[in-house]
């Protein structure tokens, strides 16, 4: 069914939900996954409140911390291929280039932001379905 799943993941519970039900899909389907982290130095992060890694300063540190939040994920869930990437953007698109780039058929993300204001001003998984050139399922995490 899918040969290619890529989910974004900040290491919260709700993108642990996301994770979940990317892994089981990978599962299901022999799929390779792809873990991705996306982050942005302190002064791009519009919500600082929302960024668990925005107490780092660096683009190093932060790189550092988002990959072994990512091997913290991944230790989790054995038995599948997996691919671990933290990249430097905004998480919607450092999401959608990602999966455009590895030729992803499904892209899995939580639906944390798709309710209320944040809803109108723009979230990862609304953004991410109407900017996605392959599948997208919105887990159901809120």
């Amino acid at each position: 069914m899918f040969s290619t799943i890529v989910v974004g993941t900040d290491g919260s519970a709700t993108a642990a939900l996301a994770v979940a039900q990317a892994a089981q899909l990978a599962r299901n389907s022999g799929a390779t996954l792809h873990l991705v982290a996306a982050f942005q130095t302190p002064a791009a992060i519009a919500d600082p409140s929302s960024a668990l890694l925005a107490q780092f300063t660096t683009n190093e540190e932060q790189m550092g911390a988002a990959q072994e939040m990512l091997e913290e994920v991944a230790a989790g869930l054995g038995g599948l291929d997996i691919e671990l990437h933290a990249r430097s953007g905004p998480p919607a698109a450092v999401i959608v280039r990602h999966a455009e780039e590895v030729g992803a058929d499904l892209i899995v993300v939580g639906s944390k932001g798709m309710q209320g204001a944040r809803r109108l001003i723009g979230s990862v998984p609304n953004s991410v379905a109407h900017s996605a050139s392959c599948h997208v399922l919105i887990a159901k995490t809120n």
